[in-house]
């Protein structure tokens, strides 16, 4: 087990002093009260990331034999489930071979994409719906609207979206098990997770000047996030917290982020229509997003002020203190000092 060696205590008997372990050598759990996780296991942690993974897959596989029920709701969770499953990959990325790591990697982008446009014309209406406009910029986004219901997939062609992504899916999933070392290391997991945040960091510091990197952002927060919550789960309060904090960014972004998508679905559907009223529409709906983008970045400053190795040692160091029992733990690191 990771941690300090256990220290001899000295007893006495009659004249002689005698030195006793505070536990029996052979017993492998430890003194009472120490927290077990997988995290600190390696074949254990195999087991659990690849676990996750097959879990995400499944979940992106239930939501194509759901979308009779409600296509809107089942593309969302699939997409929810394949972003998952590449936040999996990103924390075992360092243990696989470089050629395996793009393979899978290129395969879970492609599903989710598959499924964008779906999951545009579900949000648009209701966020162009949700804009103060004027009547002009209202009537030139109903016809874009109009255009766009023209080329909505059929409820059949949805499901065989959903079923192509998750069958793809799958054959990801084989595939990373083949590839990983059966040994993963949590040094290797903690980098993952390190990368993740840095890409998350590098594309707020782009998006001061770019809608595409605002949305890249929000991508690679949603990633850590769940990466996050995963390791919480084995770890504890600590982490919970810095999960929330990064949770909590990524649902600010979403209004954000809605109208970057919408400004693009524009763009698609605005053929047949002038120039002139496209390019209203999307001023006015500048005039919104810049100013969230504004909001929001700032609102994230604090939170991706660490740089990414500085938050490896923040995320290590919460994971560690969730594992070392109650009753060693001081007043300051209960109250997450």
């Amino acid at each position: 087990m990771y941690g300090p060696a256990p220290m001899a205590m000295t007893t006495t008997n009659g004249d002689a002093k005698v030195e006793a372990m505070p536990y029996r050598e052979d017993d492998k759990l430890g003194p009472l009260g120490t927290k077990l996780s997988a995290l600190y296991e390696p074949a254990d942690l195999r087991k659990t990331l690849l676990r996750e993974f097959h879990a995400a897959v499944q979940d992106a596989k239930d939501a194509a034999g759901a979308v009779d029920d409600n296509s809107t709701k089942a593309v969302h969770d699939a997409r929810k489930a394949l972003r998952r499953a590449r936040g999996v990959l990103a924390m075992v990325a360092n243990a696989l071979p470089k050629s395996e790591r793009k393979a899978v990697g290129r395969a879970l982008q492609e599903s989710r994409r598959a499924l964008s446009s779906v999951r545009d014309h579900a949000v648009a209406p209701a966020t162009l719906g949700g804009l103060p406009l004027g009547e002009e910029d209202r009537a030139t986004a109903k016809r874009i609207l109009d255009t766009a219901a023209e080329a909505l997939p059929t409820v059949a062609e949805i499901k065989q979206l959903l079923g192509e992504s998750a069958a793809r899916a799958a054959a990801q999933a084989e595939a990373l098990e083949a590839a990983l070392p059966q040994d993963l290391s949590w040094e290797v997991v903690v980098d993952g997770i390190r990368d993740i945040y840095g890409e998350a960091r590098h594309a707020r510091r782009n998006a001061k000047h770019s809608k595409q990197w605002f949305h890249t952002w929000r991508r690679r927060i949603k990633e850590l996030s769940y990466q996050l919550e995963l390791v919480a789960n084995h770890a504890g309060a600590r982490l919970a917290a810095v999960q929330s904090e990064i949770a909590g960014v990524s649902d600010t972004l979403g209004p954000a982020v809605d109208l970057v998508m919408v400004r693009e679905f524009i763009e698609t559907y605005g053929q047949g229509i002038s120039n002139d009223d496209v390019d209203h529409l999307k001023a006015a709906i500048d005039a919104q997003l810049d100013d969230l983008m504004v909001e929001t970045r700032k609102a994230a400053r604090d939170t991706f002020s660490q740089k990414p190795r500085r938050f490896a040692k923040r995320l290590s160091k919460a994971v560690r203190r969730d594992l070392t029992p109650v009753d060693d733990t001081s007043d300051a690191e209960i109250a997450g000092d």
